[in-house]
């Protein structure tokens, strides 16, 4: 199959906004316009509930998986270069929709895919961090960032595809979920992060 086909199927595969089909299609909830509005996991559970975002990760999770670990099989063998390109194409599909306007979650649940793919173990210490400091703090924000800033090492110490094309696609990751979360790291600063209990950010 030619990859650039399968580019933009990754893109249309991360852009599944199952967030919010698993609002509409279970609870009757546009998420778009209840707590963050934000369409990803954590805004999920805070608006509906683990029953609602348990497979809304996982989904999430899997759109991520699937272009790096399925894709280069389907277009005959390509270079890692592709790989890289698919994930990376999964992750803006996930943050920038095309069947919501471009609008989407922060793509950490759809990164961690990406890296449960091609670098397991590393991914595997950062889900475990990042479930860590979630129960201890009951901020999400704090999780998702600490995971950020620690897969680039990771990647660095641990055995994974890729070699340097990886290292460097791990750090623009990095930078852009810290970017992303740029107003979590505004109220984490002002002492006003919400923890979980409240429907307010995500």
């Amino acid at each position: 199959m030619n990859p650039w086909l399968l580019l933009a199927l990754s893109y249309l595969v991360g852009s599944m906004a199952t967030s919010l089909w698993v609002g509409r299609a279970f609870f009757g909830v546009d998420l778009r316009e209840k707590g963050s509005g934000n369409l990803g996991a954590t805004n999920t559970f805070r608006v509906l509930g683990w029953r609602a975002a348990l497979p809304v990760a996982i989904v999430d999770i899997a759109k991520g998986w699937a272009p790096v670990a399925l894709f280069p099989a389907w277009a005959g063998g390509v270079g890692f270069g592709w790989v890289l390109a698919f994930g990376g194409a999964a992750i803006a599909g996930h943050v920038f929709s095309v069947f919501v306007r471009f609008r989407g979650g922060k793509g950490v649940a759809t990164s961690a895919g990406v890296f449960l793919g091609l670098a397991p173990l590393a991914a595997g210490v950062c889900i475990a961090l990042f479930v860590v400091l979630v129960w201890a703090t009951r901020i999400v924000s704090v999780g998702s960032l600490a995971a950020a800033v620690a897969l680039p090492i990771l990647v660095a110490v641990t055995p994974h595809q890729g070699g340097n094309g990886l290292l460097a696609f791990t750090l623009v990751l990095a930078a852009f979920v810290i970017w992303s979360h740029r107003a979590n790291i505004g109220r984490l600063l002002r002492g006003e992060e919400n923890r979980f209990g409240s429907k307010r950010a995500g």
